[in-house]
């Protein structure tokens, strides 16, 4: 012990100050304390060093002397026990920060139970696990909310919860459900569960933002003359929409708010109706001559100036 230099004991330069040789002490203190480490005897011997190099040197007095003669500082008075002065006995609540009263630490808390022999210590109670679990809930209801029941396996039960969805939720979302995780081993609240949402395909809408997109098909014939259609909408039915002569392939129609909530603006977005022309495989020798005809009649040049 004798020859073990203080300084580096704590890990501090010969200049550290006061309260630094204080914050390294107190550091060092809580990682090789017995009670941290039992029945560990490297880390017991550590902690007497430890508090030896700070009895001497959290002393000012001592440390003058330390400084000057080193190891033999205890020979020119002052030992190095506690009970001639110095800096004093182990204070655990100033090595783990405590300050006392109802702000002290709680060495429960550290430990999880009684503190070295001396007066019981109550842990703290800890809120339980939580705990995870995913669904899968059809595109409409991701679009305008409501309830999904999802079953829930605990043990040997089968719990049915309700999760409200909001409208506009995401896909890989997550809802908390309080107080349904695990239950705490200590007296405190219990953990939550954690669904992770995913949203179902629909069979012809897709959503972009807060926008709906669907694919509208016409002819070949609506296209040039134009038409006035029948549309679904996601949750109001069918809507007659027209469509203007002249109408190429990928054009968009807007239907104003019958899109899906933006979750931060509580706005709704729009529904996009994206036009495909679709053009018929085959055509009778009759509709050919027709369409043969057509060409002749209309100046199509579609790609003129592209390149």
């Amino acid at each position: 012990m004798a020859n073990d230099d203080f300084y580096n004991v704590l890990g501090v330069s010969r200049g550290a100050s006061q309260d630094e040789i204080k914050k390294a002490y107190r550091k060092l203190a809580r990682e090789y304390h017995p009670d941290r480490r039992p029945d560990d005897k490297e880390a017991a011997e550590q902690f007497k060093k430890i508090q030896s190099a700070y009895d001497v040197l959290g002393d000012e007095e001592k440390r003058k002397k330390y400084d000057m003669y080193g190891a033999a500082y205890d020979k020119m008075g002052g030992g190095q026990g506690y009970p001639g002065g110095g800096a004093g006995p182990i204070d655990l609540e100033q090595i783990f920060g405590g300050g006392g009263g109802a702000g002290g630490f709680d060495f429960g808390d550290l430990f999880g139970g009684g503190f070295g022999g001396g007066r019981q210590a109550r842990a703290r109670p800890r809120k339980g696990r939580d705990i995870q679990s995913e669904i899968t809930i059809p595109f409409s209801l991701a679009a305008e909310g409501g309830h999904y029941e999802l079953s829930l396996h605990r043990g040997q039960r089968l719990e049915r919860l309700d999760v409200k969805i909001p409208p506009g939720i995401r896909e890989g979302a997550t809802i908390r459900l309080a107080g349904q995780g695990e239950q705490s081993m200590n007296g405190g609240p219990s953990g939550d569960l954690l669904v992770t949402v995913h949203v179902a395909t629909h069979p012809y809408f897709r959503r972009d933002g807060s926008n709906l997109i669907l694919d509208v098909p016409i002819s070949v014939s609506e296209a040039v003359l134009g038409a006035r259609i029948d549309v679904p909408t996601l949750n109001e039915g069918e809507v007659t929409v027209t469509i203007p002569a002249g109408t190429s392939s990928g054009a968009k129609l807007r239907l104003k708010g019958k899109g899906i909530v933006d979750t931060k603006t509580k706005q709704k977005g729009d529904q996009l109706i994206q036009v495909k022309v679709v053009v018929p495989k085959s055509i009778s020798e009759e509709a050919q001559e027709q369409i043969q005809k057509f060409a002749e009649l209309v100046d199509q040049q579609p790609r003129q100036g592209m390149w």
